[in-house]
């Protein structure tokens, strides 16, 4: 069974890991897969591959860059200033929306008082749903040029 298991998963894992595959078997006939040659155990090489940092250790050269080709659509830098104002004033007014929602929302837990389990949970659900909008959109207009 442990066989299967690691059969199913080594190549998967080896690539992020090993550049050369060995199957070792022992005197008494248990195979094992591995990355690294075992002593006292027969191993023939299954596969090799280049290692991730490069070919034999060397580091990996970056590609070159691909020129961008000359009937890609452009943007000009006014146009872009123009679409990201147009993305914060909505990003603004969904904030707007979501805090007065927020505020709703704490309003009617304020005021369930002794209402059952559920609906108090339901509402604190809803709050909790509107402070974490509110979160995310925060973020992103922090992210914002």
């Amino acid at each position: 069974m442990r066989f299967l298991i690691v059969a199913l998963f080594l190549p998967v894992a080896l690539p992020a890991f090993a550049s050369t595959l060995y199957k070792c078997t022992d005197e008494s006939g248990v195979v094992l897969y591995t990355n690294q040659k075992t002593p006292k155990k027969t191993c023939t090489v299954l596969s090799q591959s280049p290692s991730p940092s490069g070919n034999n250790g060397a580091p990996r050269q970056r590609a070159s860059a691909t020129p961008t080709p000359a009937d890609f659509p452009r943007v000009s830098g006014n146009e872009q200033k123009s679409r990201d104002n147009d993305r914060k004033a909505i990003l603004d007014k969904e904030l707007a929306t979501e805090s007065q929602s927020a505020e709703k929302a704490r309003k009617a837990l304020q005021d369930a008082g002794s209402q059952p389990a559920d609906k108090l949970q339901a509402l604190r659900d809803t709050l909790a749903l509107h402070e974490r909008n509110i979160e995310s959109l925060k973020k992103e207009l922090g992210t914002l040029r």
